[in-house]
């Protein structure tokens, strides 16, 4: 059979302010689950402060600690969550869940394009509004003209795939509206093939990019120290599973970081636990498997996973400012999953930040380019020399930037 729909995610609210939430998970297991549920909790904005996992690889709990923000919407995330597990089959006119996987069909992409008049975290609003419609930016170009005016294009997917309808449509012009008030000259949104805007496209890492971004040493452009992670591979404590063990830093998105990359390997975590120490130190225990159900002794592969994680780990994202002449150019780099998924909020983060260092843009660019033997999606903005931010050090703007996408700011 299976369990009824309204209890596959189960939430139990915070007793009082600063304690977490509670979320609970209980459906059956898929690859990569955890992943994609700590992608949607990241999508939010929520921190999880502690994690249990248990799955026999058919069925899965989880249960997540999570601290929440004043704005958050907390049956939206039910919904989404609820989404990110397996399909549902329907038994004598109830809903169950089964273990009847089907791959999602590509979500349609839509030009946004709208020209307003530019201000200072014009393009940070825009981004905070897009999030809050939940339509996930894709590609983006956003340019200035010399008499003070944008040109914004956004290459974007709707989560809720209504995007096609005059209703949510014409909803969308007028949040955007309502965001940019007077800003705003004209919006439009139309359907486009994915072709035209190259969205799937990956082009070989271009010399334009810095060694802060393209170089795989750990040291370059790094906040963390080498020796705040420590990995650890076991194979003596059970006769079925490898045993890893991982100290480090906590950060945004860390056990999305953690997640990801055992979906990348075809790892199978079958328990797991992850909680958060004094000081933002976290311990994580997982008993692991490959995905043929063996345990990892191949050194090689156990010696490839751990450096996998230490890279993710110290630098889960790249960050690099570089001089163009007479401009400035900030670049910010994040691994997408083999399944295309980027990072969740990037683009946000970045904009955030800069536009709390009064930093104005001029123009911004995201693209996707081979580094190494990863995809890797690149945001290329280009610095107003006019904004009072670039009297700022550009080794500040870099740190700035940095711990806005740490969650250290």
């Amino acid at each position: 059979m299976g369990i009824l729909h309204d209890d596959v995610v189960i939430f139990r609210q915070a007793e009082k302010e600063g304690d977490p939430t509670v979320i609970t998970v209980n459906c059956p297991d898929k690859t990569g689950l955890g992943s994609d549920l700590c992608r949607i909790i990241l999508f939010f904005g929520l921190t999880i402060v502690r994690a249990d996992v248990s799955t026999d690889g058919k069925w899965c709990y989880i249960v997540l600690w999570v601290l929440g923000k004043e704005n958050t919407r907390w049956s939206l995330l039910n919904k989404r969550l609820v989404g990110a597990c397996p399909s549902c089959s329907s038994a004598s006119g109830i809903s169950y869940y089964s273990s009847d996987f089907h791959p999602p069909k590509p979500s349609h992409l839509f030009l946004l394009k709208f020209n307003c008049y530019d201000r200072q975290g014009l393009l940070h609003d825009v981004t905070e509004a897009l999030c809050e419609l939940e339509l996930v930016i894709k590609k983006v170009k956003v340019s200035t003209t010399p008499d003070g005016k944008v040109m914004d294009l956004f290459f974007i997917t709707d989560t809720r795939e209504l995007l096609h309808t005059e209703k949510r449509k014409e909803y969308t012009k007028e949040y955007l509206r309502g965001t940019l008030k007077d800003a705003m000259i004209d919006i439009d949104i139309e359907l486009v093939e994915p072709a035209a805007a190259d969205v799937s496209a990956c082009s070989p890492a271009s010399s334009f990019l810095p060694a802060a971004i393209t170089e795989e040493a750990v040291e370059t452009g790094r906040l963390i120290r080498l020796d705040e992670v420590t990995i650890t591979m076991d194979n003596t404590l059970s006769p079925t599973h490898t045993l890893v063990q991982i100290v480090c830093q906590d950060h945004k998105g860390l056990v999305y970081d953690i997640m990801r990359t055992f979906k990348d390997y075809n790892i199978q975590i079958c328990y797991g636990r992850f909680y958060i120490k004094e000081r933002g130190k976290c311990d994580i225990d997982l008993f692991i498997t490959q995905g043929d159900g063996n345990k990892i002794v191949d050194p090689n592969k156990q010696q490839s996973l751990s450096s996998r994680l230490r890279t993710e780990l110290l630098r889960p994202v790249r960050v690099g400012v570089e001089s163009r002449g007479p401009d400035t150019e900030l670049l910010v780099a994040n691994p997408v999953e083999l399944s295309g998924k980027g990072r969740p909020l990037v683009f946000y983060d970045i904009t955030l930040a800069l536009k709390r260092l009064q930093t104005c843009i001029f123009s911004a660019e995201i693209g996707r380019y081979v580094i190494g033997d990863r995809e890797w999606e690149v945001y290329r903005i280009l610095l107003d020399e006019g904004g009072e931010g670039l009297s700022l050090a550009r080794n500040k703007i870099e740190e700035e930037v940095w711990k806005m996408l740490m969650g250290w700011e």
